[in-house]
């Protein structure tokens, strides 16, 4: 089943982070949990929609203090072409793909 669902997840147009996202999109991100860790990979695609910052600063308030919708430096991004997969010691491995 293929879901409408996007991973988002802001930073700052100023910070470092921002200038390696430009230079190349692909991102992972790793954790582990109770014996099971998760490892998702996509690429970064920037979202300039200011709807999209709302929401951002609206799920996350305590970014308020270092970013404001349309302030010129906070940026969304999400993920397309997304792979995560859950492994464990004890169990095959399941995999997801949106």
């Amino acid at each position: 089943m293929r879901s409408l669902s996007k991973l988002y997840f802001q930073t700052g147009k100023s910070k470092k982070v921002a200038d390696q996202l430009k230079a190349n999109s692909k991102v992972e991100i790793s954790g582990m949990y109770q014996g099971s860790w998760i490892r998702v990979s996509g690429l970064a695609v920037l979202d300039e929609r200011i709807e999209v910052q709302e929401a951002m600063l609206e799920a996350y308030p305590s970014l308020r203090g270092m970013y404001q919708p349309g302030d010129g430096n906070t940026e969304v991004y999400y993920l397309k072409d997304v792979v995560a997969t859950i492994s464990s010691f004890t169990e095959d491995p399941k995999v997801y793909e949106f």
